[in-house]
């Protein structure tokens, strides 16, 4: 069922126009001036916005301006509806990006057929664009640029919480700016991180089945941007193209095969291994020259190596001793990077 978006300051009007609407089998919202009427589009994302002009708080030519400067809003149909007459008035409203103009009073029919050619267009335009946009779709690159470019974007303080695990997973996002670590709680309450995530990378990967939930939490380590895409558009992404389909399925499975090493690294190192070899992987994930700081936690370093922080502290301090790193408050830096490596 469509949703019909009815803005319109005159009561009797807009109840009368949502019923005939309702009989014709549209789903109406009503909003009886401008303001409400942008609050009720950027909630709903009504399929078709009929919009009276001369309206309180906000008038519809200013109510079109605001809904065509978000990307959730702006490829809305939008038709008004108004006493104004004069060409001008009429003028100004197509040259604002309207795709119609009815007058008041005006026929019932008029009104369902304009609703729904206007409908009929928006639905082959999305068509068109859809296979536009198929065809161009051949890499993760590609992929990247459209989470970037038509991605809802988010932007999260350092040590904000992006999604908790259990929660609804609808989304898979792309990292703009910052760090962000995936972790989970062991049966002790103790935090594990399983990846830190950086720029241009994908977050919140899940089964595509629409029921699942996130099996980790995300966490911001730094000031974070991100672009949102919903998993329904990203599975018609990947539908139409078996090149983005195997490269994507490429990155999971490297992404997988990480964690396991993790994993085993985890359950078989050394304390001092555990330790040395999870400074060398913060420093390749922030993409650090070596002779450059690594700005981190101790408790996010012994979340990932899976050690207790008392003992990664004590471990720092022995490889600051051997002059294998330089600490300086939250930050070290790696002096001298083979012998790390080849810590057992």
């Amino acid at each position: 069922m469509r949703t019909v978006l009815i803005i319109e300051d005159d009561t009797a009007l807009r109840e009368n126009t949502a019923e005939l609407l309702e009989l014709e089998n549209y789903n109406v919202i009503m909003a009886a001036n401008g303001n409400e009427g942008i609050e009720l589009a950027q909630l709903h994302v009504p399929d078709i916005i009929v919009c009276d002009i001369m309206m309180p708080e906000k008038d519809g030519y200013q109510v079109l301006e605001e809904l065509t400067k978000e990307n959730k809003t702006c490829h809305i149909p939008f038709i008004f509806l108004s006493a104004k007459t004069e060409h001008k008035e009429v003028r100004r409203g197509m040259d604002l990006g309207a795709d119609d103009y009815i007058t008041k009073p005006f026929l019932e029919e008029e009104l369902i057929s304009a609703i729904e050619s206007r409908l009929a267009k928006a639905h082959l335009l999305e068509l068109v664009n859809y296979q536009s946009i198929n065809d161009k779709f051949q890499d993760i690159s590609d992929l990247k640029n459209y989470f970037d470019n038509y991605g809802e974007l988010a932007s999260y303080e350092k040590g904000s919480s992006i999604y908790l695990e259990g929660e609804h997973a609808n989304k898979v996002y792309l990292i703009l700016k910052g760090l962000v670590k995936t972790h989970k709680m062991d049966q002790n309450g103790k935090e594990l991180i399983t990846a830190i995530q950086k720029p241009a990378e994908f977050l919140g990967f899940t089964s595509f089945i629409d029921t699942v939930s996130y099996q980790e939490s995300a966490t911001a380590v730094e000031d974070t941007k991100i672009a949102g895409v919903f998993k329904s558009k990203l599975k018609e992404l990947i539908a139409g193209s078996h090149n983005l389909s195997m490269e994507l399925l490429n990155v999971l499975t490297d992404n997988l095969s990480l964690t396991k090493e993790q994993l085993l690294q985890m359950a078989y190192s050394s304390v001092r291994k555990k330790t040395a070899q999870t400074i060398i992987q913060f420093a390749e994930v922030l993409d650090n020259n070596i002779q450059e700081d690594i700005k981190i936690s101790r408790s996010d370093l012994a979340s990932v190596a899976g050690i207790a922080p008392e003992s990664l502290i004590r471990t720092l301090s022995s490889f600051r001793k051997e002059g294998l790193v330089e600490i300086d408050g939250r930050n070290i830096k790696i002096l001298k990077l083979k012998e790390l490596q080849d810590l057992e």
